[in-house]
């Protein structure tokens, strides 16, 4: 590595300074030796129903057979697109066992939101959630989606407990609108048609790029990170070193609320837990409490989460009754975890919260706080095995330890670059090293912490939002003369989105546009203040200078 690593030496007994980024060729040879070596205990656990990773293993070969029979080749994108159920494994390891790459895409994305990402990405095929099907049914003209497959969460429950789920979902809770959606099958027929037919091979390098995973990057509309083989193996290998100071192989249970289609919990319960053999249970509504509570019945000995979750569990009555006695670590991600929440974290259950600092781009984890118990709260750790960090000044050059400057990362998980965006890879990732954005000091211990943010983007509950994506949107409104949008503090999600508007048309209100947003946008990104302003702050050349908003 290019930097000094004071870090190194501080580095919990047993963790290597590196890792081996070329152990395996490609993640379908990590899941052949995770097969092998763990065939016959439990996988994923969801609802009450469990897989083992030999079912795992029978089943996604049957879905990847399914897609390749359907005309899917090696190299198309194939999109995901529900919340966390049996199914999503399923369909991940199939589809790269097929060769496709893989589309995370948020259930909860509007029709707007999915069609730029299946245009950008031109994706070919796809597997959907029932609640959500009437959304792809209005864009589907305007893509080039050929291949459809749809399920329910009731799909992999079993028949009877299935059935009723099914039944309440749709029937009574009423949470599946009509659609009509041409040649499609369940994912149940697609596992039986695909069990007749073998896996065609095909070449599959460790440089090939396996995922494209939608994120704004530092500024502006989502652009897809294309993340290769070694990339992800990198990372999943960083994370097993770091776990494995306080985790075993087999017998560990991770908890895991959070969304699949969001890198944390992608490396988390896809990669990193099934490297230990471990069973993950997952829960398909992170906001229902008492399923997550309920789940410790069981002896989870790893919990992840953000700090929005941890809040409302803190603040609940259950959590008092509620026993964590098998629970060996919390890793908070996705977000920074507040001091406070932390510090009340540890002190109910009797264990340390473990943070640490990721992004899309680096697949994505590149620091945390040690396992073994010198987590220091308001820090995002130390940087993982063969990654590199610094603090740089403007012209990138590194600043002296403990100043401040603009947190940059390289390592074997760092990003092949954005999608067909060539000049924003160049201006984010230079000579391999990664330009996060964020301001930053170094401690002289090896420690780092996050200071400021250099960049626009906002954060709420773990989700990136993107200015100009809301101000884009706002600004057609023929009412509206200006717009900026900022980010504003929040104690349930870190940060909510605020906008300043000049008026067109006096008759405007606020609720208006709140309304309008809910329409067009994903609930975390809709803006929860709105304030109208006669001008807004400009520069020179007439850009609107949203740190001035945010800091009035």
């Amino acid at each position: 590595m290019e930097s000094n690593r004071p870090w190194v030496s501080n580095y919990p007994a047993g963790m290597p300074a590196n890792i081996n980024a070329d152990s395996y060729e490609n993640l379908v040879s990590f899941f052949e030796d995770v097969f092998a070596k763990h065939g016959n205990s439990p996988a994923f656990e969801n609802m009450g129903k469990q897989i083992s990773y030999k079912e795992l293993d029978k089943m996604s070969s049957a879905f990847g057979a399914y897609l390749q029979n359907r005309g899917l080749e090696p190299g198309d994108r194939f999109a995901i697109m529900m919340p966390n159920c049996l199914q999503y494994p399923i369909a991940l390891v199939g589809a790269l066992k097929a060769g496709l790459i893989i589309v995370n895409t948020n259930p909860l994305y509007t029709r707007r939101e999915m069609l730029h990402q299946f245009q950008d990405s031109e994706v070919k095929g796809i597997l959907i959630i029932e609640n959500f099907a009437h959304s792809l049914e209005g864009i589907l003209g305007e893509t080039g989606i050929k291949v459809i497959i749809r399920t329910s969460i009731g799909e992999m429950l079993g028949t009877i407990k299935g059935a009723i789920t099914n039944f309440v979902i749709r029937k009574i809770k009423k949470m599946v609108p009509e659609y009509n959606l041409p040649n499609t099958v369940t994912f149940k027929d697609a596992l039986k048609i695909g069990s007749k037919h073998s896996i065609k091979e095909f070449v599959n390098s460790p440089e090939d790029v396996i995922f494209h995973q939608y994120t704004g990057g530092t500024t502006g509309v989502a652009k897809g990170a294309m993340l290769t083989n070694r990339n992800l193996i990198a990372n999943m290998l960083q994370m097993q070193a770091v776990m494995k100071v306080k985790l075993k192989e087999n017998g560990e249970i991770c908890l895991c609320p959070l969304p699949m289609y969001h890198i944390f919990a992608l490396m988390g319960t896809l990669l990193a837990m099934p490297s230990l053999g471990a069973l993950t249970i997952l829960v398909t509504n992170p906001r229902d409490l008492k399923s997550i509570f309920k789940e410790f019945k069981a002896p989870v000995t790893l919990f992840m989460g953000l700090n929005t979750l941890f809040n409302a569990m803190l603040n609940s009555p259950l959590m008092a009754q509620t026993s964590f006695k098998t629970l060996k670590g919390t890793h908070g991600g996705g977000m920074a975890v507040q001091v406070v929440v932390a510090e009340r974290w540890e002190k109910m259950t009797g264990q340390q919260m473990i943070e640490g600092f990721g992004m899309t781009e680096t697949s994505p984890v590149a620091s945390v706080n040690p396992f073994d118990g010198r987590s220091r709260y308001g820090t995002i750790g130390m940087p993982i095995p063969s990654t590199d960090m610094k603090i740089v000044d403007e012209d990138g050059q590194e600043v002296p330890i403990g100043e401040r400057g603009e947190l940059i990362v390289k390592g074997p998980q760092v990003m092949a670059g954005y999608y067909k965006r060539p000049k924003d890879t160049a201006e984010t990732v230079k000579d391999g090293w990664m330009y996060t954005g964020d301001v930053g000091i170094q401690e002289p211990d090896g420690y780092f912490k996050i200071v400021d943010r250099k960049k626009d983007m906002i954060l709420v509950s773990g989700f990136n939002v993107y200015p100009n994506e809301i101000e884009d949107e706002v600004i057609k409104n023929e009412k509206v003369m200006e717009v900026a949008a900022v980010g504003i503090p929040n104690d349930k999600s870190g940060e909510v989105v605020k906008l300043y508007v000049v008026k067109k048309d006096p008759s405007l209100t606020a609720e208006e546009i709140i309304n309008y947003c809910k329409s067009n946008m994903t609930g975390y990104k809709v803006p929860k203040e709105v304030e109208f302003r006669d001008e807004l702050p400009k520069s020179n050349v007439g850009k609107i200078l949203r740190r001035h908003l945010r800091d009035s």
